[in-house]
């Protein structure tokens, strides 16, 4: 049990003990440590409710506290309650933590299957700096629930089917290079991608005949059929690269081609049950009018001051689908085949109105009962304050990115590490330079938009990884220099403010994790993580550890021991090792 829900049901109790009704009080963190450690409105709440005056309520809680609560009560203001946890607690806390591999973390009373779908690129073409924040921030979530205890399936959703198709087969078949393509698949695919789209562009013949590719292709044509797969088997290998460089994997690689065989027979489904009907030679699912305001009507939109129609197609006119039938036919597998309880999509924002109509949709299928999120994201902007681009208007690929950032966080490991060898500096400086991109991405509130600035982010200084990780080596470097055994798990005792400060702030490990899913926001625990940090290097500043003796400087080597832990694991929660030297 956290410190808060101790808290909280000690209030309770002496609530009801006043008020002869039960109640659920919150208790929160103290925005003011000046004040105590921990804060809660309950008398201000039930106050009116039971027609008593706030601090009248507040100094019976006070006046009934119990003497051996955790903490210790006083009452702020109008009515609020402040605690100050007792020193003995966080050093009884330090001392579990030290010999706990979960640092306190619970697992969640009632794991859910959660499906996450995220990173999902476009087969035939590199990733781009696009797909950062959707892989980086699907990687920590899923790691993050898993730790909870949820079962994750992690789904890879690629775009390995549709228009880009027609276009790479016609190219394919007119201009390939096929000593290019065995020494750069995806570069290849691309430069095939562009020649046609290019083409297409300007001569409508070309344009045609792509679309006559594509067509052979969804109706099994053997020689298309061979180039697509040659194609999906080529880019999963490129792409894979990537994966592995990141250190992020899936469980499956379901792709908009494994639901072909559905689509029809959903889309006959929908016509059925009257959830569709043909607009045009289309067929499309429109507003059923069971939204009363039409702001929150997905399927309606506002042109020229009046609201029209704004409807889901689900089959082209030309008979064709697109990614929005695939969705739906993706989503009823995932209920039937996985019995997922959740399905959270980490998808760029400018995709909202989509994922709006995919819900109210799986509404009307009755598929929700599932907890459908949308995590959307914002947009990664270059130093200039405009979306990150290349000087040809191209965004910037992945791959180059994550080389530019190991070779910036090569000079800051020339500069700065004590390592002795070459081998050893171009590994440090690989793992700073991949570090510092998801670090950076995760330290944002996920739809904020950030600046993309390789200095910054590879610095030893100021809220990067790389100060984490100097951290972390600080914290265990002490243990190199001990001549006697260290036994984890003794009694401990907490006198000076930073040892105090510094426990108050490991001991919200528990209650930092959990709020990571709640609202699926990964920069929660970094920002925690840098408070632990720079705790811990004032506490390493105000207190010597090798200096003192007895159970002052086991007390201080605890102190060293869980921070280390903590960092650890907190970062291995983001998908980010840490270094042992640096």
């Amino acid at each position: 049990m956290t410190l808060p829900q101790q808290l909280e049901t000690t209030l309770a109790s002496v609530l009801t003990t006043i008020l002869g009704t039960t109640s659920c009080p919150v208790v929160t963190p103290a925005n003011d440590l000046r004040f105590g450690d921990y804060q809660s409105n309950a008398a201000m709440v039930l106050a009116k409710a039971n027609k008593m005056n706030p601090r009248a309520l507040a100094e019976k809680v006070i006046e009934m506290w119990p003497s051996d609560a955790i903490a210790t009560a006083e009452i702020a203001g109008p009515g609020f309650i402040n605690f100050r946890i007792r020193p003995e607690i966080y050093a009884e806390r330090m001392r579990g933590a030290v010999t706990d591999a979960r640092l306190g973390v619970a697992t969640v009373p009632h794991p859910r299957t959660i499906v996450l779908d995220f990173s999902a690129p476009n087969v035939a073409k590199p990733m781009h700096i696009g797909h950062i924040r959707s892989t980086i921030l699907g990687d920590s979530l899923s790691r993050i629930a898993r730790f909870l205890g949820h079962k994750v399936i992690t789904d890879n959703h690629i775009g390995d089917w549709g228009t880009q198709f027609g276009m790479v087969t016609w190219a394919w078949k007119h201009v390939l290079d096929e000593a290019a393509l065995l020494a750069n698949p995806l570069a290849e695919l691309l430069r095939l991608y562009r020649h046609a789209s290019d083409a297409s562009k300007s001569d409508e013949a070309i344009r045609e005949a792509c679309r006559l590719e594509l067509v052979k292709l969804q109706q099994g044509d053997a020689e298309n059929l061979a180039i697509w797969t040659r194609c999906l088997e080529l880019s999963k290998q490129g792409l894979q690269q990537i994966y592995q460089r990141l250190d992020v994997s899936f469980d499956h690689w379901l792709g908009e081609s494994a639901y072909n065989e559905q689509l029809a027979p959903l889309v006959a489904k929908l016509l059925g049950g009257n959830l569709a009907r043909e607009s045009d030679g289309a067929v499309c699912i429109f507003s059923d009018g069971s939204v009363n305001d039409p702001t929150k009507d997905p399927f309606l939109i506002r042109r020229d001051g009046e609201w029209t129609d704004f409807p889901m197609m689900i089959r082209k006119s030309d008979g064709g689908f697109n990614y929005a039938t695939t969705d739906i036919a993706t989503l009823e597998f995932r209920k039937n085949e996985w019995q997922a309880e959740a399905v959270w999509y980490v998808v760029d924002h400018r995709q909202s109105s989509h994922f709006q109509q995919l819900f109210a949709v799986a509404a009307r299928l009755g598929l929700d009962s599932m907890d459908l999120r949308h995590i959307a994201f914002g947009t990664i902007l270059g130093t200039d304050g405009k979306p990150l681009k290349t000087r040809a208007g191209d965004l910037p690929q992945l791959a180059d990115v994550l080389d530019d950032a190991v070779t910036a966080s090569r000079k800051t490991v020339e500069e700065r590490s004590r390592l002795e060898t070459e081998g050893e500096r171009a590994e440090l400086a690989e793992l700073i330079g991949i570090s510092a991109v998801k670090f950076t991405e995760l330290a944002h509130h996920r739809l904020s938009d950030y600046v993309f600035d390789l200095d910054k982010m590879v610095a030893l200084e100021g809220d990067t990884a790389p100060y984490l990780f100097y951290s972390f080596v600080r914290s265990r470097s002490i243990f190199r220099k001990l001549e006697e055994a260290y036994q984890a798990g003794d009694a401990i005792t907490l006198t000076e403010d930073a040892e105090i400060h510094l426990a108050r702030l490991l001991s919200r490990f528990a209650e930092v994790v959990p709020a990571v899913v709640d609202d699926c926001r990964p920069n929660i625990l970094t920002s925690y993580l840098l408070e632990v940090a720079r705790a811990f290097h004032s506490f390493f500043e105000a207190c010597p550890v090798l200096k003192t003796e007895g159970i002052t400087r086991y007390t201080r080597l605890t102190l060293c021991d869980v921070t280390a832990k903590t960092l650890e694991k907190g970062l291995a929660l983001l998908g980010i090792a840490v270094p042992q030297r640096m």
